[in-house]
């Protein structure tokens, strides 16, 4: 029995100076982050201290985290050849990474190239993580539908996670993570029905912080939609920054078999009660089982 937390952030000594060999966004500043359209963020350094974190994820009780580049720092959209010295980066330091951790490979969206992150994927990631933001309509999965080809090819999963949040610095601290994250998620979970699934059927994909729940709009869709409002096995949702409220009304609306933990560590923290009050056996289905299946596949 395997606990995994799909969905954590820990950035290595390697993208570390990475980011500080930077002179425009994204880039760091000591520990000064510096993005397009978002007020800098003090990066805490003890977050990304590496013995620190596996004292946490063992404490939680984890057997696997598994680690992402950080999408809404905007490295995947930036040109392949300003792209690439940050990907080679985070792909080194997160490949190197001691048990628990696992990582999701990253891949540059403005300039695909499947061949590249094919060899990317060699180093033992779990899967691919994508920017919410590069998979919201049909331009979006047909520019990325090389990389989306090759994961099903491979039999590996997708994770979307929220990209950039352009215009943010206009507003309060909390709205990037309140308003542009959540719409991005709402409208990749449409356009994943709308354009992804019917070209790629067999692809098994996890969307961060419970869809931006776009799931709950499922009445809706049936109403004004196609008129079909079935489960997806293959699709699944993370538990990130939410509470029981959420989570109980997403099993509501996917089932127990849909759900993930996510934590997003360090930017929010794991539930205290992984069962989100639904009981041993939903805890053990988020924790263990759908993990599990989002990750190998199968029943």
């Amino acid at each position: 029995m395997t606990t995994v937390d799909v969905h954590q952030h820990l950035w290595t000594p390697s993208l570390v100076a990475a980011l500080r060999a930077r002179r425009e966004p994204p880039y760091l500043d000591g520990w000064t982050l510096h993005l397009e359209g978002e007020p800098p963020f003090a990066v805490r350094p003890g977050d990304h201290d590496i013995a620190r974190r596996a004292e946490l994820a063992a404490a939680d009780g984890l057997g696997r985290a598994l680690v992402s580049l950080s999408t809404p720092i905007g490295v995947e959209w930036l040109p392949a050849a300003a792209a690439r010295p940050l990907l080679d980066a985070y792909h080194e330091g997160a490949a190197a990474l001691p048990e628990p951790f696992g990582a999701w490979a990253a891949a540059c969206v403005r300039d695909v190239d499947a061949a590249v992150t094919a060899k990317d994927l060699d180093q033992g990631f779990v899967g691919l993580q994508l920017p919410a933001d590069a998979l919201a309509d049909a331009a979006g999965y047909a520019r990325c539908a090389p990389l989306l080809d090759l994961l099903q090819e491979r039999d590996l999963p997708l994770f979307v996670h929220p990209g950039p949040a352009p215009g943010g610095s206009a507003g309060p601290g909390w709205w990037p993570a309140m308003v542009p994250y959540v719409q991005q998620m709402h409208a990749a979970w449409f356009a994943f029905r709308a354009f992804g699934r019917p070209r790629h059927p067999r692809l098994r994909v996890c969307f961060a912080l419970l869809a931006g729940l776009a799931p709950l709009h499922g009445e809706r869709f049936a109403a004004r939609g196609d008129g079909e409002n079935g489960v997806d096995p293959k699709v699944f949702v993370e538990t990130s920054s939410y509470g029981p409220r959420a989570v109980e009304s997403v099993v509501r609306a996917l089932g127990v078999d849909a759900v993930v933990q996510g934590s997003d560590r360090p930017y929010a923290e794991p539930p205290h009660h992984p069962g989100f009050g639904l009981g041993g056996a939903a805890a053990y289905a988020f924790r263990v089982d759908n993990p599990r299946r989002l990750l190998k596949g199968g029943d």
